[in-house]
């Protein structure tokens, strides 16, 4: 292949995954990721096969297979199971959203969790555990992790806010998710979402998060 045809066919690479991420805009989450994942596996494949001789188009095609499947690690089960969580916390307070690495994550504000310096779980609680634990697959892991204000010292914080995190993964594996699958930790006040300045802020800060991923998917603490 001579040098213009190189060019030729890497032009078209890249127009192409220009058409991927243009109708990112009318994609679900899921698709966006597979589109995204195509358009850079095209083009990476495309200057790749270009600058070592061989076809770039051929290399765009290859590029854009691999970049969908590594793009596309947020499943459909995923995506489901992040709106049925949304529709079952509706005015509630409760933060859904997927994470950069993959995970759904549900984070717990203090008023509908646990009161203050305790680690009972509030009524209101219980239902959207409920509607965490339905369905559930049996090759995904749960994470849960107790955060609390900086109100006392350390050596109390930290063994509260992993028993707030024990009390959620009990709750869970009475529900019928196994304790195997479910890891948990207490972060104390050392990962605070605002300043504890007031009233309001160190109730923010007093918080269970909880985290769901696939098999197979890299977590983070």
């Amino acid at each position: 292949m001579n040098h213009s045809t190189h060019r030729l066919t890497t032009l078209t690479a890249v127009l192409a995954a220009g058409v991927f991420l243009a109708g990112c805009d009318t994609m679900s989450e899921r698709e966006q990721g597979t589109a995204r994942g195509a358009a850079i596996g095209a083009l990476a494949g495309a200057v790749l096969g270009s600058a070592t001789g061989g076809s770039a188009g051929t290399g765009a095609v290859a590029g854009a297979a691999v970049g969908a499947i590594s793009g596309n690690l947020w499943s459909k089960r995923m995506e489901d199971k992040r709106r049925a969580m949304e529709q079952a916390t509706i005015g509630t307070g409760v933060q859904v959203e997927r994470t950069a690495d993959d995970q759904l994550r549900v984070a717990v504000p203090s008023d509908i969790s646990f009161a203050l310096n305790s680690a009972s779980l509030e009524p209101r609680l219980r239902p959207v555990l409920d509607a965490f634990a339905q369905g559930l697959d049996s090759g995904t892991r749960v994470r849960v992790v107790g955060h609390t204000d900086n109100t006392g010292s350390d050596a109390i914080n930290d063994p509260l806010s992993l028993r707030r995190a024990e009390s959620v993964r009990n709750y869970l594996q009475d529900r019928g998710v196994s304790a195997t699958r479910i890891d948990v930790a207490g972060r104390g006040a050392r990962e605070p979402l605002v300043s504890n300045q007031s009233a309001e802020d160190r109730a923010r800060n007093r918080r269970v998060e909880i985290f769901l991923r696939e098999p197979g998917s890299v977590s983070g603490g």
